[in-house]
């Protein structure tokens, strides 16, 4: 009788550790699965932040001095005036070649270009 009761308790023990063990290993993998998601959550935050900060800084470092400097060009010289009527050549250009579309390198609109 005592063969049958250690071999039970032995049993019983073996299944109290499988039974430890798949709990175990379901809370860890719950528990890896989580810390995944927060670690993603984070990364893709930090890199959301990173590309808004880089965007900005380089417009800012762009357009602020661009500003600047057509702000302080005097308005009615030969300069200006040749910067407007250049623009708007490039402009009209630009629509052209819109409209006649680009059907390949021989296109009339580049051809003339």
């Amino acid at each position: 009788m005592s063969d049958t009761t250690v071999q039970g308790e032995v049993t019983s023990a073996a299944e109290s550790a499988m039974q430890l063990v798949t709990r175990a290993t379901k809370e860890g993998a719950a528990s890896a699965r989580e810390a995944a998601e927060k670690t993603w959550a984070a990364t893709s935050l930090f890199a959301c932040r990173f590309v808004y900060t880089t965007c900005y800084t380089i417009s800012y470092g762009v357009v602020f001095p661009a500003t600047l400097i057509a702000c302080s060009i005097p308005k009615n010289n030969a300069a200006v005036r040749g910067l407007i009527d250049g623009a708007s050549a490039a402009r009209a250009k630009v629509d052209d070649i819109k409209a006649h579309g680009l059907s390949g390198s021989s296109s009339p609109a580049i051809a003339n270009a």
